[in-house]
């Protein structure tokens, strides 16, 4: 078994900040092509300005893909610059408190369509051109990874976190769908739950209420939160060969908190 993804290119959505920055940057360490996708098109320029260039493995890509043409600009982009893609990790999320009894809250809306739809539509897209690479080559093997993230918070109740635990629960029925859907094609659908991980959005949470660590900690039996780079590493797993029989296979990477979850505050 390998787990090797060298010479594999890879789309990381979200690669500007915490978890899919993680992500993109541990496939490029282990020897992938990658473009770095996001809104947040500052913060990929002051990161990877000087790094990417025509000879290296790395660029990126700044912009809004909750909109189809802007979908259609980073696969061009993608292939533009490595003529291939092999890989997509859908890591762009939004996570936001919501209110589940109130009929004017559109959190649900904008959840659903910032961590479902579009990366539903970027899978399309990206499994449309995995399909084409392959009919251009001969023999059975595999086409391509599509990796997608999730939460505990799809299996948990949490009734705060209403519009981002539907969202989750969506991306994960997304997945099973779409592996069967693309078995045939050889292309393998996955996810990655994960429970507390020390993400921007975690962080940022932990500043605001510091009390939640010990509360994280206690309802985790391995008593402590996941550095990004640990989903990196069950990302590199599930997009290698290595998995090459794993499709429409949720894996959870909690520490063990979906087992018991007391935590009072659920902090994602």
């Amino acid at each position: 078994m390998t787990l090797s993804i060298t010479g594999k290119t890879a789309i990381v959505t979200g690669a500007a900040h915490g978890i899919g920055r993680a992500i993109a940057r541990h496939f490029v360490d282990r020897g992938a092509n990658v473009m770095f996708a996001d809104m947040d098109e500052d913060a990929l320029e002051r990161d990877l300005g000087e790094e990417a260039h025509a000879e290296g493995p790395v660029r990126w890509f700044g912009g809004d893909l909750r909109q189809k043409l802007t979908i259609n600009n980073l696969l061009s982009a993608t292939l533009d610059a490595f003529d291939r893609v092999d890989i997509l990790v859908n890591a762009s999320r939004c996570v936001a408190l919501s209110d589940p009894l109130s009929p004017d809250s559109d959190a649900v809306e904008q959840m659903l369509d910032q961590n479902l739809m579009t990366a539903l539509r970027l899978s399309q897209h990206v499994a449309r051109r995995m399909i084409a690479q392959a009919a251009k080559v001969e023999g059975d093997g595999p086409a391509g990874s599509i990796i997608n993230l999730s939460s505990v918070a799809a299996r948990q109740t949490h009734p705060e976190l209403l519009g981002y635990s539907v969202s989750c629960a969506a991306v994960e029925q997304m997945t099973r769908s779409m592996a069967v859907a693309l078995a045939p094609k050889r292309i393998r659908v996955n996810c990655v739950a994960f429970g507390s991980v020390m993400s921007a959005s975690l962080q940022a949470s932990l500043k605001d209420h510091p009390d939640w660590r010990d509360d994280i900690r206690r309802g985790t039996p391995q008593h402590r939160i996941a550095a990004p780079l640990e989903l990196a590493e069950a990302a590199q797993f599930l997009a290698s060969d290595g998995a090459g029989f794993v499709t429409g296979h949720i894996l959870t990477v909690d520490g063990g908190r979906s087992l018991i979850d007391p935590v009072r505050h659920p902090a994602h």
